[in-house]
């Protein structure tokens, strides 16, 4: 009898190793997802592969497991070249106009200058951004990065986007067709 308590507690106690090696197996490989942020904090700029820059149409955003992302759109189909753009943190957005600092939320700004929002055939205007308004369509609620965002009109030929972030964080501009891809990492860390 005493031999059959002594297995029964082994067997139990050895359940219990195994159930904690398994939830823990699953905690760490939840928590060990490897997120790419050697991107930096630099300025990124691009100069147009063309006088003629397409103007721009709408920005969306998206959420990621390791970044946060914005898209912008251009008119046209796909563009032979460089869309152009500078990409770059600040201290403070500021309209080139008319020196008006405009306020954006967030620990950080990534200033975002692209192509214009007017169609030069016509001269109407391609984006509806308002002046130091958010971004027309664009909801941040609930993003690890990006926190806020203001449009400043264009001046001469290019839009002016202020994104608030968390913080000073790495950044991509990466360009597909007619669309500026623009991540932030959640971290600097190389897991999330």
């Amino acid at each position: 009898m005493r031999r059959l308590g002594i297995t029964l507690a082994a067997v139990a106690l050895a359940g219990a190793g195994i159930a904690g090696t398994v939830g823990t197996a699953q905690a760490d490989s939840a928590a060990s997802t490897v997120c790419e942020t050697g991107w930096g904090s630099l300025e990124k700029l691009v100069t147009p592969a063309e006088d003629h820059k397409p103007p721009l149409t709408d920005i969306k955003t998206g959420q990621y497991e390791c970044f946060d992302r914005m898209v912008i759109d251009f008119e046209g189909g796909k563009t032979a070249g460089a869309l152009g753009y500078r990409v770059k943190y600040v201290d403070k957005l500021i309209s080139a106009g008319t020196g008006e600092e405009i306020p954006v939320s967030g620990g950080a700004i990534l200033q975002i200058a692209v192509g214009p929002n007017f169609d030069p055939a016509t001269g109407t205007n391609s984006y509806p951004g308002k002046h130091a308004q958010p971004l027309p369509g664009v909801d941040l609620t609930g993003y690890k990065t990006f926190k806020d965002t203001r449009y400043v009109d264009a001046l001469e030929d290019d839009a002016v986007i202020g994104l608030g972030v968390r913080a000073r964080l790495p950044f991509r501009v990466t360009q597909s067709g007619n669309q500026l891809i623009i991540d932030v990492a959640h971290s600097w860390n190389a897991t999330s």
